[in-house]
């Protein structure tokens, strides 16, 4: 065996390895738009050799150190000089096996296993595991419980956007987008851990409600957050929307097509950008969203212009939810009221030996939830989020499945990239707004 032969086998990489077009054909273009648009082999062989090289290509990687992937994302990309041929997305540098361990940890302490997928928006994650293990029960959580955790939401959806925001500006050059952006995202992640305690991966929406009620002055705090984003949205869009620089980095950057995007089960802002007003809260609402009125943000041509312009646009409308909550947040409990399911107050634990001891085995051995299975998804700021719960009667799950956006999502960066230049490569990872720790989980 060769020496060059050797070093071969000791780097190959198997089946995630991007082969060499001659070796391949048609068949890793099949593989990459023929199994989206159910094209026969012979049309993607044609649509390979519609490609014209010059030359010879060449295979790199993108990643997954490279700090406009956000995140440890890997691409390996084959070039015709600057412009990108195949794109090949590889993923599990962040695998933690949540999953798993969401299935031996109890439901109370579930939530503190899912808040940390979604880094940017953990609220979410929680309320639909929360959600989940609440239809498994039976049960409905009290008013106020329901528009406390759209409020919390709301605002983490909010911030979700504005780091978007502020990291999209960072990679396409706008360097004080990113200074803009996150000064903002610092003013609601105040608010949040006000509340929750944290400012990140909070562990405050639980199975039957959220761990403790809105502080005092929290309706002051809300309307200062409220009053300060609308002109600091103008100004994003003066420094950004309208710039002609901005505009030729991502207009006609990264096109995806409604059907590619249905196919590939992508959502959220990228199937909205192809015109496709698809968004859960309208169309299967869940909590309270029938009760308030907001706007579907959709964009013409699935470009990456218009998955900014739905993230700017889409904190308007979660401005002008909030301002809807402050009006009807009713009063009464902020957790179900049910001793199977909430452990007792805590100032009942030091005048009651059966609180006491009700109290250790709430969150000890956790409480028991029927056998069963159920699927709930809500809409996050990357699209739909899903949690499949099967209980065999236990005080754990028996198997926890977390259908994670960003693991959809990233699937499209093939046919987004194809055609495009190398420079335009962060555009449209940026624009997919990926969080790793949802894909790996």
């Amino acid at each position: 065996m060769s020496t060059l032969e050797s070093r071969s086998r000791l780097t190959d990489e198997g089946a995630q390895e991007m082969t060499d077009r001659p070796v391949e054909g048609g068949v890793e273009v099949l593989r990459e738009l023929g199994a989206v648009l159910r094209m026969s082999e012979a049309d993607a062989q044609a649509a390979a050799g519609s490609e014209t090289t010059d030359g010879e290509t060449t295979i790199i990687n993108m990643g997954p150190q490279h700090p406009s992937t956000h995140g440890v994302l890997r691409l390996m990309l084959e070039l015709d000089g600057e412009t990108v041929l195949r794109t090949k997305p590889v993923i599990g540098y962040l695998h933690t096996g949540m999953e798993k361990t969401g299935e031996q940890l109890t439901y109370l302490q579930g939530p503190t296993n899912a808040t940390r997928m979604d880094y940017a928006s953990p609220l979410f994650t929680e309320l639909v595991f929360s959600m989940a293990t609440e239809a498994l029960l039976g049960v409905e959580v009290p008013p106020r419980a329901v528009w406390i955790r759209m409020l919390m939401t709301e605002i983490n959806r909010i911030s979700s956007h504005l780091l978007f925001l502020a990291t999209n500006g960072m990679d396409l050059g706008a360097v004080s987008m990113m200074l803009y952006g996150w000064r903002e995202r610092e003013e609601t992640l105040r608010f949040l851990e006000k509340v929750t305690g944290l400012r990140m991966n909070h562990n405050y929406i639980r199975p039957g409600g959220v761990a403790a009620d809105l502080p005092d002055g929290w309706r002051d705090d809300v309307l200062r957050l409220m009053d300060m984003l609308p002109p600091r949205l103008e100004e994003y869009d003066i420094l950004m929307t309208g710039q002609p620089i901005w505009r030729e980095r991502l207009q006609g950057v990264g096109v995806i097509t409604t059907e590619e995007a249905i196919a590939l089960g992508a959502t959220g802002p990228i199937l909205r950008s192809t015109g496709y007003a698809w968004d859960l809260r309208r169309d299967m609402p869940y909590l309270a969203y029938d009760q308030v009125d907001f706007d579907v943000v959709v964009g013409t041509y699935g470009d990456c212009f218009d998955r900014y312009a739905i993230r700017l646009n889409e904190v308007r409308e979660s401005i002008r939810i909030i301002l809807q909550i402050l009006d009807r947040m009713p009063p009464g409990d902020y957790r179900l009221q049910d001793k199977k399911v909430t452990p007792p107050p805590r100032a009942r634990i030091d005048e009651s030996m059966e609180a006491l001891i009700h109290h250790f085995k709430i969150f000890t051995e956790g409480f028991k939830v029927p056998e069963g299975d159920v699927y709930v998804a809500i809409e996050s700021p990357r699209g739909e989020l899903g949690c499949y719960l099967v209980s065999d009667g236990s005080s754990k799950p028996y198997r926890m499945r977390i259908r994670g956006p960003s693991f959809f999502n990233l699937q499209c960066l093939p046919h987004m990239m194809r055609g495009g230049l190398i420079a335009d490569a962060v555009a449209v990872i940026s624009s997919v707004d990926p969080i790793m720790g949802e894909v790996d989980r």
